[in-house]
């Protein structure tokens, strides 16, 4: 997210490789009797393991909050990329200068399920209300709450075990979701060059409200 955040698998090499196989299969002629045995092809290298993300979960309180957001749903990973790019850098950019504000916080996101297709809100926090919004961007408080947010170091793919653990905390301290869990994009997963960092060095948080 931000700079596209989600990672995106690309099969094209795999799927040319293959294709390519089959292409000199059908172009190869016949082998001869006393033509050498043919080599047998290196077995593949194991796929590397991910590491395991870092999670660390502390109960504390929200702070006080203004959001501007939109709302947007996306049929695929690559869709939410897209649309997630367009609020944050675009969209809501523009609402910004506008009206003057000053952002405050880091780009946030609320998920409606955790299943394509994705229904979504993504903000920025700012520094105050806007005067004046378009009639597809809306305004969301915070106010200061009891939460509990799980620090997720991490394959943005594996945040799934933040929630989890979440989840888990709340059952073993008699609480109960108090609100719509959220996500805080803390680092900006792509360096200064525009490469990927290390995904154990790229924070995100994931917020419960609770009572």
């Amino acid at each position: 997210m931000k700079k596209l955040l989600l990672p995106v698998m690309i099969m094209g090499a795999f799927i040319a490789s293959c294709s390519n196989g089959t292409e000199e299969k059908k172009a190869e002629p016949e082998a001869k009797k006393d033509a050498p045995a043919k080599k047998e092809d290196p077995a593949p290298t194991p796929t590397e393991t991910k590491r395991a993300p870092i999670i660390n979960i502390t109960d504390t309180l929200s702070t006080k909050q203004v959001i501007i957001y939109m709302k947007d749903s996306a049929a695929t990973m690559e869709r939410l990329q897209i649309k997630l790019a367009e609020i944050w850098g675009l969209k809501l950019v523009t609402v910004i200068q506008k009206n003057k504000l000053k952002t405050t916080g880091r780009p946030t996101s609320w998920y409606k399920n955790s299943k394509l297709p994705f229904f979504f809100e993504a903000g920025i926090p700012v520094d105050k209300k806007p005067a004046k919004i378009p009639s597809n961007v809306f305004i969301r408080e915070i106010g200061v709450d009891s939460v509990t947010v799980a620090h997720f170091h991490g394959a943005y793919d594996m945040l799934p075990q933040a929630y989890e653990a979440l989840g888990d905390w709340l059952k073993s301290h008699k609480k109960k979701l108090n609100g719509k869990p959220y996500e805080v994009y803390i680092d900006d997963p792509m360096d200064k060059d525009g490469k990927p960092k290390d995904p154990n060095k790229v924070q995100t948080d994931v917020i419960f409200p609770w009572k």
